[in-house]
C-alpha cells in the first residue's frame, strides 16, 4: 500500500492546510492535525480516482526528503498517509487465478501483517506495477 507524503501548515487564524506534493493540485484542510490527515486521505483518493478515470498514470509517492528541502514547504509538518489503491476505480469483479501455493502463503502472511486482504494486496501490487511501467 503506497504511503503519500503530505505537509501540513498552520497559519494564524486558519485551519490546518494540507499539500500533497506528489499530486499537483491536490489540497485539503482540517480543524486539527487528525482531521487534516483524515481529510487528506479522502482528497488523495478522489484525486487518484480522477486520474484513473482520465486514463492517466498514478504517480508513485516520493520520499519526504525529495520535498523537504523545497522552501515552499518550510515550517510544515510531514506525515505519510497510506492509500489503499484497491478501493479506487469502481466496483470489484470476482476472478479466478492460479498461483503457486508457496507464493500464495507468503502473500497471505504479508497481507495479514499489513492489515490487507489477499484481493487488496493483489490489486495494490498490480496498480503499482502498472503505474511504475509508465
Amino acid at each position: 500500500m503506497p504511503r503519500y507524503p503530505i505537509v501540513i501548515h498552520k497559519d494564524k487564524n486558519s485551519d490546518y492546510g494540507v499539500t500533497v506534493p506528489d499530486l499537483p493540485g491536490c489540497f485539503s484542510a482540517g480543524k486539527s492535525y487528525e482531521e487534516a490527515i483524515e481529510n487528506s486521505i479522502e482528497a488523495i483518493e478522489c484525486h487518484l480516482e480522477g486520474l484513473l478515470l482520465d486514463g492517466e498514470p498514478i504517480p508513485q509517492p516520493q520520499s519526504i526528503a525529495e520535498y523537504a528541502r523545497n522552501r515552499i514547504y518550510k515550517g510544515g509538518l510531514w506525515f505519510l498517509v497510506p492509500i489503499d489503491l484497491s478501493k479506487l476505480s469502481g466496483s470489484s469483479k470476482r476472478v479466478n487465478i492460479t498461483l503457486p501455493e508457496k507464493l500464495l502463503h507468503q502473500m497471505d502472511q504479508y497481507a495479514k501483517k499489513h492489515g490487507q486482504s489477499r484481493s487488496g494486496l493483489i490489486a495494490n501490487a498490480a496498480i503499482e506495477y502498472i503505474t511504475r511501467s509508465h
